[in-house]
């Protein structure tokens, strides 16, 4: 964390404030990126005082995110996820169902008790169906199960780093304070701003195109012997940007 410190008083490390603009501002420019080509981005953040503001961001950029526990293996044995997220859903159906009072009082306290435990920790991720593209984490060092597995499944990280946190292991670090309850609102609210402009931007891509295609049907119709525009390719994979260097 030497180049990210500005100097120390009364035994306190204090960060340049000049390296945490440049690091959310490099965050924000990939996840821009990254949210335009239609990937997912997974908002961990399992600390007490930070947990809401990780939640409520992530759901206003409509991402998944991770605020209570982190579970082991929620990206290296990802089926295993997915199975327990088809359970969650099964409850889901068959609580507020009629068929739910067939069950004896003591299954039905069960199944509730099991709904709130899997709503709890897997609520988050959901919506989840496929392996996210980067991990944005408030506190590596606190979520260094969620940092070691995303580095062994290849996922790009972008985490705010305090100055007791190790910035190699992290792809795209943003020197900050990751106890404050303001500075992770500050930084979750930028990074979901960047994201929303990412989908807007591919949004007004995709309305411009068809727009256009609908113009250009239009004039084939009513030019006479004018060739048919040709029709765009179907899944066709779109390349996810590379994090900049730091």
């Amino acid at each position: 964390m030497r180049p990210y410190i500005h100097g120390r008083r009364n035994l306190i490390h204090i960060i340049d404030v000049r390296e945490t603009i440049r690091g959310l501002l490099r965050a924000r420019k990939y996840l821009k990126q990254v949210a335009s080509s239609g990937v997912l981005v997974l908002f961990v953040g399992t600390k007490r005082q930070g947990a809401e503001a990780v939640a409520r961001e992530a759901a206003r950029c409509g991402m998944p995110y991770v605020s209570d526990r982190w579970l082991g293996g929620t990206l290296t044995n990802f089926r295993t996820i997915r199975n327990r997220l088809s359970r969650l859903e099964e409850l889901d159906a068959l609580i507020p169902s009629e068929a739910f009072g067939g069950y004896s009082k003591k299954m039905q306290s069960s199944l509730r008790r099991e709904h709130r435990k899997m709503l709890r920790n897997l609520g988050g991720i959901r919506t989840l169906s496929r392996l996210p593209e980067c991990l944005v984490v408030f506190d590596p060092k606190k979520e260094k199960n969620a940092v070691n597995e995303a580095r062994k499944m290849g996922i790009t990280t972008v985490a705010l780093i305090d100055t007791d946190c190790d910035p190699d292991v992290i792809d795209l670090p943003i020197p900050g304070n990751d106890d404050s309850i303001r500075s992770i609102e500050l930084v979750a609210a930028r990074l979901a701003d960047a994201i929303l402009e990412g989908k807007a931007q591919t949004a007004a891509t995709s309305q411009a195109q068809a727009e256009g295609a609908e113009g250009g049907g239009a004039a084939g119709e009513e030019g006479k012997g004018s060739k048919s525009a040709p029709k765009a390719r179907a899944n066709v994979k779109r390349a996810v940007p590379k994090p900049p260097k730091t």
